[in-house]
């Protein structure tokens, strides 16, 4: 039988067991916990042993203190330019003022997402169909900055919002598709067009290059050609002015020889014209034969000059009028290629 004491004694165990465990909290990592007294926010339990007044204070909310991702659902975006997109993304928060995330907004992950929907239709409805699909770590730092505005006096840090997937209407993805097509042709004929033009410029630039060294090369033809003239010039001035100071000397040979040689210079020179086939010469053989024999009396007497002297001999040539071995003129006069005559010994 259990008598009245030990049901008083049992009945006492029974509320330290509570009390204590109403006093004692223990916090897990990563949490905070508010303590409320009668209904009232007072004071923050950390993580660890915290000790709170039983029957008069009790845990208010358990707030998540780490960072979160929550997901931002899909909606549709017209953009400025009246182009229909959907769009999703994430965003990353955490909580650095527990009392004011639990007292100062309600359902804060929906708050969250709410206000981060209306921020992307209107950061995304003042940018054009090209800037959204091309621009989006833009539309991700004007959103950060909106919306971690926003939230700040609900204790919460926005760290991070990122778009997801941007999925145009599929005729507009065709369209995207014949554009970009499109311009892809067009670079490549502006490529085409500017390799052409690149082609005719370098040919240009050749022609020029060789019709200038065509024409050094012409200019420097006629300078050497004119230098040949000019040296031609100086040496037939110096045969000239040597047969003068022959013929001033008294020696009559050396213009023979000057002379019969222009003669048949001349003679060749019609000889190898393309327009005569036939030469009519108004001249007699004995003529050029004479000249030759003048010739050939010029190399004697050098020939004879050259040599020792010796023993004079009498001479054999024949002093007989015109017809002999100097030949004779058209009118019977001794040719003017024929040497003069030697002297005979006589007085």
């Amino acid at each position: 039988m259990i008598d009245g004491f030990s049901i008083f004694l049992l009945i006492v165990v029974l509320l330290v067991i509570l009390t204590l465990f109403l006093g004692v909290k223990t916090v897990p990592q990563g949490f905070n916990w508010t303590v409320e007294r009668f209904g009232r926010y007072t004071r923050m339990l950390h993580p660890g042993l915290n000790l709170i007044v039983p029957y008069i204070d009790q845990v208010g909310r358990k707030m998540n203190i780490m960072e979160q991702v929550i997901d931002i659902p899909q909606q549709e975006v017209i953009t400025k330019d009246n182009a229909t997109v959907s769009v999703d993304g994430v965003a990353f928060f955490q909580v650095f003022d527990a009392a004011k995330a639990s007292y100062e907004v309600s359902s804060l992950e929906n708050a969250i997402i709410t206000i981060t929907m209306t921020n992307i239709r209107s950061v995304m409805g003042s940018m054009d169909l090209d800037q959204v699909l091309s621009h989006r770590d833009e539309i991700n730092e004007r959103l950060l900055r909106v919306v971690d505005a926003a939230v700040s006096p609900w204790g919460v840090k926005v760290n991070r919002i990122e778009i997801k997937d941007i999925v145009p209407p599929a005729n507009l993805v065709q369209s995207m598709g014949r554009q970009m097509q499109a311009e892809r042709e067009k670079r490549a004929e502006i490529l085409q067009a500017e390799g052409q033009r690149q082609s005719a410029i370098l040919r240009a630039e050749g022609a020029k290059q060789s019709q200038i060294l065509e024409a050094e090369g012409r200019r420097e033809a006629a300078f050497r050609d004119a230098e040949g003239r000019e040296r031609l010039a100086q040496a037939e001035a110096r045969a000239t002015e040597m047969v003068s100071q022959a013929v001033a000397s008294g020696d009559v040979a050396a213009l023979n020889y000057f002379i019969a040689e222009k003669y048949l210079k001349a003679f060749t020179e019609l000889a190898r014209s393309p327009n005569q086939k036939i030469l009519m010469l108004p001249i007699e053989s004995m003529g050029v034969l004479g000249s030759l024999a003048g010739i050939a009396e010029i190399a004697k007497e050098t020939f004879s000059e050259s040599r020792p002297p010796s023993s004079p001999r009498p001479s054999s040539r024949p002093t007989g009028p015109a017809g002999s071995a100097g030949g004779a003129g058209p009118a019977g006069s001794p040719s003017p290629f024929s040497p003069p005559p030697r002297p005979t010994g006589q007085g």
